[in-house]
């Protein structure tokens, strides 16, 4: 009878394991699949892929601009903001260049370098792009990104999703699939060792 009842806790343990390990190999699959279709078109679509050294000519303030200023904008989404404008000296070709922030801020605003955040104060947008011009005055030397086909002039500051970045995002999709595997591949040896006792 005790006999009977272990094997069949094992039983609940091995079933209970072989779930876990599936979930795990499922979660993982989605995970796969919602990187796949969300940000790796990101990165695939992005030119700026080499990285240089940039370094500052001119950063000045224009007159404010409304955000976004892009075709197909809705007007309760603009919001005027000082704009920023920075041209550096592409070390690579020596090129004069307009830098913007982020592959983002080309799309959004392609005559500013910065595009803030919709926020309600218009004292705190002016004050960080302030900031950001006194920033790039005086650190004028810095590695940027361009584009080593030629396709896109300009450079930009940082990529929305560098290299590193991207795989340290399928880092843990594949951690979870690697345990819900092994966890498996231990069940089906447990339970292939607990026949084979049985049939001796």
């Amino acid at each position: 009878m005790l006999a009977k009842k272990l094997v069949t806790a094992q039983k609940r343990g091995e079933t209970r394991a072989l779930c876990l390990g599936l979930g795990m190999v499922t979660c993982s699959m989605m995970m796969y699949f919602f990187i796949g279709i969300t940000i790796v078109p990101f990165y695939t679509k992005s030119v700026w892929t080499i990285e240089t050294v940039c370094k500052v000519l001119k950063a000045s303030i224009k007159e404010k601009v409304l955000c976004p200023d892009v075709e197909g904008s809705e007007e309760e989404d603009a919001f005027p903001y000082p704009c920023l404008q920075v041209w550096v000296n592409l070390t690579a070709s020596g090129q004069e260049v307009m830098l913007y922030h982020s592959e983002d801020t080309v799309e959004r605003n392609p005559k500013c370098s910065y595009v803030p955040d919709k926020l309600e104060n218009s004292k705190e947008v002016k004050a960080r792009i302030e900031k950001i011009a006194s920033n790039f005055k005086k650190y004028q030397i810095f590695p940027c990104y361009y584009d080593p086909g030629g396709t896109q002039t300009n450079v930009i500051l940082s990529r929305l999703y560098p290299t590193k970045g991207l795989l340290f995002l399928f880092l843990w999709p594949t951690l979870m699939f690697t345990g819900g595997c092994l966890i498996i591949v231990l069940v089906k040896i447990s339970q292939y060792f607990s026949a084979l006792s049985a049939w001796q």
